[in-house]
């Protein structure tokens, strides 16, 4: 087999805007269309000039603390980062990526698709998987758990217990749009499965102080191994009251996008853990920092991802696999193996008995599937 080695060169960059719709609408809370039935995605090709092609994802989840559109994400990729990347070699991902971000500040939900498909590139171009350009394989199976919508009683224990008969041990509660509906829905939960399954809540900044102190107490009982940002992201200091004042750990997500604020959630003590995400935290080369960072300070992972395809959950599934410390078990790969109504990858990721294993493909292992990419693009 001939390489190509640090000899090829970006010859072109692709940016494909995508909707693609949910099996079921997904309800969490967000401050602006708490229920979705769909979720848009941008896919970055680069092409070079040895007839390689990376690809990386990225999403535009309108939430609280980030505002990207598909419009923003394909304007800044296509307009900003395409000449810089033009005649560089995807060997020089470290030298990019900080240019594209002096070039874009506020930018990691697009340098995300970018970055990570610099990584899928070089692995491609050298015969490996991304986890060995990570150093390695630490661990040959990723466990992982399922998001569950915010619904009512009956039918979040029918979701649970969907989950749990497809091999889930660790389901995360949506919570945040009705403290009583919360309460009730941890309840019936926990008296149904019993000590089965890790129970987790998410509220998505959802709550006021005044309204999470009161919930949390009375979430105690029930045994959550963690509950996810339960105030708005800004509120780092209603996060530090909160976890010095309940028993249950707290989860940082939207309280947390680069190292800078990683270090001030560290500061404060305002989460004992926290959830990175593909688009939120910039793709396999940030999130790797965040990951170094949250260890030394005695901080919890948990790998996440906004809602996507097998292309995002590959991403983070590489970084799994060669992360030699402790993490949570994360719901990286909800989107593409229990929201998404179908995927773009010829061969999606399977979760097998709870837990996914990486292919050893080179790259990051996924191939796209042209039909499907074409029934979903919006821009043709």
């Amino acid at each position: 087999m001939n390489l190509s080695g640090p000899n090829i060169v970006i010859r072109d960059v692709e940016a494909i805007p995508l909707r693609i719709p949910f099996a079921q609408p997904f309800s969490f809370a967000a401050p602006h269309e708490s229920t979705r039935d769909s979720v848009e995605v941008l896919l970055v090709r680069l092409h070079t000039d040895a007839g390689l092609v990376g690809i990386g994802e990225t999403q535009a989840w309108r939430r609280q603390g980030s505002f990207e559109t598909l419009t923003g994400l394909h304007a800044t990729i296509i307009q900003i980062f395409k000449p810089l990347l033009v005649g560089r070699s995807p060997f020089d991902l470290a030298a990019i990526m900080h240019r594209l971000s002096a070039a874009a500040d506020h930018s990691l939900y697009a340098q995300a698709a970018v970055g990570d498909a610099l990584y899928d590139l070089i692995g491609k171009a050298l015969g490996l998987p991304v986890y060995q350009l990570l150093g390695g394989r630490c661990r040959d199976r990723v466990p992982v758990g399922l998001a569950l919508s915010i619904t009512s009683p009956d039918a979040m224990v029918e979701q649970g217990q969907a989950a749990f008969a497809a091999g889930y041990r660790h389901l995360r509660i949506k919570i945040g749009l009705d403290p009583a509906l919360d309460l009730t829905n941890v309840r019936r939960m926990r008296d149904h499965f019993g000590d089965k399954v890790t129970l987790r809540a998410d509220a998505n900044g959802g709550l006021s102080f005044s309204q999470a102190l009161p919930l949390l107490k009375r979430l105690e009982p029930f045994d959550l191994d963690v509950v996810e940002q339960p105030v708005p992201g800004w509120d780092l200091d209603g996060m530090a009251a909160l976890a010095a004042a309940v028993a249950i750990p707290l989860s940082a997500d939207e309280s947390l996008n680069t190292d800078h604020s990683l270090v001030e959630i560290v500061r404060r003590r305002a989460a004992a853990v926290i959830q990175t995400k593909t688009g939120k935290n910039g793709g396999i080369h940030y999130i790797r920092r965040l990951w170094a960072i949250a260890q030394a300070a005695g901080v919890g992972i948990f790998p996440g991802n906004h809602p996507g395809t097998s292309i995002a959950t590959a991403a983070v599934a590489h970084l799994c696999t060669a992360w030699p410390g402790p993490l949570l078990v994360g719901d990286f790969q909800t989107g593409s193996a229990g929201m998404l109504g179908a995927d773009i990858v010829q061969e999606p990721i399977q979760v097998v008995e709870g837990s996914i294993r990486v292919s050893d493909a080179p790259g990051l292992g996924v191939d796209i599937d042209e039909d499907q990419l074409a029934r979903f693009r919006i821009d043709a």
